[in-house]
């Protein structure tokens, strides 16, 4: 069956095509050339990152962030559990013990006051995820990686152009990854962003992020010649990936004005069964911005969820849970099992109880109050 509203629908701007056939054109199609600098440069004069690396995927950009921080057999990671696999599998790859954390109450962001506990002579780094593009509480995060001198690498994957107490979210950490991934504001189908805050790292950076070589500094003309230096991968993407993210670049503030947009229309319509305790909303601290990327509800409990989103269904409508709590995914129980069985209540209650709502470029206000209608008629009928 084909669904009415989809949960996500890509949106092109239209000029997506033309770019790739210059790219084409130019007879530059691997990666670095003339759209790849101009994503970079977008992102560093923007938002103030020091160093921007366009890659293939958020998951590459968080594997380069693990190498940078030279992550060793027996290193302890701190992250979320309520996240994508890629977090941990990122640190995981270089050896490291995932130490998961629970959420915070309101919010499926890391729950800071439980992070101090966690620390070891054994920590490297702490890894915050800004689920839904919310800000995590980044001072406090970074008060304690400068107390016990820990890297902080934000995954913002879901976070462009959403930003902390006036800070861009990525621009706050040593490190930050995000994604471009076709369910993200701004896509290139696959794709993703190292951005390096920390001057020690650019370097290095470059160099991972070109197989191991110094060629960039070669093209450059800093060098007479490259060769293979050090560890890496081929994480760079090609000049038509670069070109496609540039046509969704050139239109960053359109497309978020939308987004917004439909945000504030769910808001607005379900507020009065939040404030009837029928179901929780997607919550914002006073300290946060939401960028539009997700809108979410909570339920009260697993059976309700699968009873909405069933309802949903039959409605044409798809709307779909999201994480699963990695602490108790089978691959980290088996595999770590002095660091598995954790209780972490909040991670677990999310796990069952979130639901994402449609939320795309193109779902028109229409569509957005009919699903809106559609909630408030299966909670009406529970009274």
């Amino acid at each position: 069956m084909e669904f009415i509203i989809p949960f996500n629908k890509p949106y092109l701007t239209g000029q997506e095509t033309n770019y790739i056939n210059q790219a084409v054109e130019s007879g530059k199609i691997s990666g670095n050339g003339i759209f790849t600098k101009k994503c970079q440069s977008f992102f560093e004069d923007k938002y103030g990152f020091k160093k921007c690396l366009l890659t293939t995927s958020c998951t590459d950009a968080l594997e380069m962030a693990a190498i940078l921080s030279n992550i060793k057999e027996g290193d302890e990671i701190i992250i979320p559990s309520y996240t994508f696999v890629s977090t941990a599998l990122a640190f995981i790859r270089q050896g490291a013990k995932i130490v998961f954390i629970d959420s915070e109450a309101d919010t499926p962001n890391i729950d800071v006051s439980q992070i101090e506990s966690l620390i070891t002579a054994k920590t490297k780094a702490i890894v915050p995820v800004h689920y839904a593009g919310v800000a995590c509480d980044m001072d406090s995060i970074m008060d304690l990686a400068n107390k016990y001198n820990l890297l902080v690498i934000e995954d913002a994957a879901q976070a462009i152009d959403s930003f902390y107490k006036g800070k861009p979210l990525g621009s706050i950490g040593h490190m930050a990854a995000f994604s471009f991934h076709e369910t993200k504001n701004i896509i290139s189908g696959e794709g993703g962003l190292l951005v390096i805050n920390d001057e020690r790292f650019i370097d290095r950076a470059e160099i991972i992020w070109e197989k191991g070589t110094n060629r960039a500094s070669f093209f450059r003309g800093e060098i007479n010649k490259y060769g293979w230096v050090d560890t890496g991968s081929s994480f760079l993407p090609s000049e038509i990936i670069a070109a496609f993210l540039w046509a969704q670049l050139e239109n960053l503030d359109l497309i978020q004005i939308r987004r917004k947009k439909i945000s504030e229309i769910y808001f607005k319509g379900l507020d009065g069964l939040a404030k009837k305790n029928s179901i929780k909303l997607f919550c914002v601290p006073d300290y946060a911005t939401n960028n539009g990327h997700m809108f979410y509800i909570e339920t009260k409990n697993i059976s309700e969820r699968t009873a909405l989103l069933s309802y949903f269904k039959a409605n044409n409508i798809l709307a779909v849970f999201h994480y699963l709590s990695l602490h108790k995914s089978s691959f980290y129980e088996q595999n770590y099992p002095h660091y598995a069985n954790k209780h972490l209540p909040n991670s677990d209650r999310y796990s069952d109880t979130l639901i994402r709502l449609p939320l795309y470029y193109d779902l028109s206000n229409e569509e957005v109050n009919f699903i809106i209608e559609k909630i408030n008629v299966f909670y009406n009928s529970q009274i």
